[in-house]
């Protein structure tokens, strides 16, 4: 497993995320307070794209269904929101990230 590059620091300023591909995989870049984070970019729940939610803090929301992740530890805080149910979703996965100069690299799977 090595890493690969997938962005330059420029493109995530901080309080911002993107959407990256690793070996094909959507992961979702954060940059909380200058520090890189990396989750899965899909929604456990519903599949909903995290990089099209809204970031506030460490907590992104999923634009589908509300389901929250802290991108720090792609712990899931918050299920989606449907209704009266109240619903469990899973972690995401966490990938290794380095930034090595101005660029973001990302452990591949």
């Amino acid at each position: 497993m090595e890493f690969t590059k997938v962005a330059k620091t420029s493109e995530v300023p901080a309080g911002k995320m993107k959407m990256v591909k690793v070996d094909e995989i959507e992961v979702l870049i954060a940059n909380i307070g200058g520090k890189h984070y990396a989750i899965g970019n899909r929604c456990t729940h519903a599949g909903g794209s995290l990089s099209e939610g809204s970031l506030k803090d460490n907590i992104v929301t999923c634009p589908k269904h509300g389901s929250k992740f802290d991108v720090t530890s792609g712990k899931a805080v918050q299920g989606p929101k449907i209704a009266f149910f109240k619903l469990k979703t899973k972690d995401e996965r966490v990938f290794e990230i380095k930034v090595e100069g101005t660029d973001i690299l990302v452990r591949s799977a």
